[in-house]
């Protein structure tokens, strides 16, 4: 990983934090106070997270100067997959590892991570010109 890519993917691990902050907060709070699902809520958190993650990616992350019309279409298209993977991977460690629900949101998120990255920097805000 060369120094540049290195850099994009610590400043997007970092607003990831930011996200995922609002991901969590969601999660808990419509897992302990609504009483939904968790995977429903996970779900919910996940949005949450996508939307925080988006303006703060475009603007600190990747330095984008694509039009919104186009990244944020992406974007939400790779964060699509990115919550059905979260989704698969939270009812897995529910239901087959028997996990509590806060341990399976971080194993989900940290796989998901991976997955963000990549697609956003080879897809999202690929710079055409580089």
């Amino acid at each position: 990983m060369n120094k540049h890519t290195l850099r994009q993917f610590l400043s997007f691990a970092a607003i990831g934090v930011i996200g995922t902050a609002g991901h969590y907060t969601t999660l808990v709070i419509c897992v302990e106070w609504l009483l939904i699902r968790p995977i429903i809520a996970s779900t919910l958190g996940f949005l949450v997270g996508a939307v925080i993650n988006y303006f703060l990616n475009y603007h600190l992350t990747f330095r984008s100067n694509k039009k919104h019309s186009e990244a944020m279409m992406k974007f939400m298209l790779a964060a699509t997959v990115g919550m059905f993977i979260n989704m698969g991977i939270m009812w897995l460690a529910l239901n087959v590892l028997m996990l509590y629900y806060l341990f399976s949101q971080v194993l989900a998120t940290l796989l998901v991570l991976i997955w963000n990255f990549v697609i956003n920097k080879l897809w999202t805000f690929a710079d055409k010109t580089a």
